[in-house]
């Protein structure tokens, strides 16, 4: 089989984009740079690697953190706006990809992607409990009872029940560091207005145990190790 054509079947590369690559150097053969699409190849004993990620075992499970800038959503694709996985176009079949989560369009920060369901499941899922910490910057001076508020739960404007309780650190008077353990919509947003302010500017931090790598810089991205993946994906 021609190696292009390889590309294009284990892959989600058009038949340009697999010849764009191989022209690129991305593409190995037995250890070798090939640069010719038209190589026969063995499917069944030829070691392809691309990006070096082989081709020839089965792709999966994946785990990454990405340091999300502002301007991108957490989509697989979007008419309008830039998605979070144009950020990932080293990597293959990025239609398998999830975002564990979301964050909205200005929001900057940790952002999970993932192909194994079970393992975001276990992430989102509301009765687990999974921490998001969040640094908040304000566009009015934080209250001086908030702490207490946020620990006691808020009222939400329509919504039935209060939050479950959350941690506030204040920096100072307009910067703080939210800790919250659930995921409700623009619920850090609207707390803030249930306290009479409003957010400029917000950056999640960290999930459960695991902190966006300070190397990352917005718009980069890395695997997770064995033991993050491990701490995420424990139950409460």
């Amino acid at each position: 089989m021609r190696l292009d054509k390889y590309l294009t079947q284990c892959t989600e590369l058009t038949r340009s984009r697999a010849t764009a690559a191989i022209r690129q150097g991305r593409v190995r053969v037995n250890e070798k740079v090939i640069k010719s699409s038209s190589l026969k190849i063995n499917e069944l004993t030829d070691v392809v690697l691309l990006n070096g990620q082989s081709l020839t075992d089965k792709i999966g499970p994946r785990y990454f953190m990405l340091h999300k800038p502002e301007g991108y959503i957490c989509a697989n694709s979007d008419n309008e706006h830039a998605v979070v996985f144009e950020l990932l176009s080293r990597e293959i079949n990025l239609d398998k990809l999830h975002t564990v989560g979301r964050l909205d369009i200005d929001t900057t920060g940790l952002i999970l992607i993932s192909d194994d369901g079970q393992w975001s499941h276990a992430i989102t899922s509301p009765k687990h409990h999974q921490t998001k910490s969040y640094r908040v910057w304000l566009s009015e001076p934080l209250i001086e009872d908030a702490e207490q508020q946020v620990k006691n739960g808020i009222m939400l404007r329509d919504e039935l029940h209060p939050t479950k309780p959350g941690t506030l650190e204040r920096i100072n008077d307009t910067e703080v560091i939210l800790t919250i353990s659930e995921g409700r919509y623009h619920q850090v947003k609207r707390m803030f207005a249930a306290l009479g302010n409003r957010v400029v500017q917000l950056h999640r931090h960290s999930i459960g145990d695991v902190v966006l790598d300070s190397n990352l810089q917005e718009g980069e991205y890395r695997a997770l190790t064995p033991q993050e993946v491990a701490l995420l994906g424990k139950r409460s």
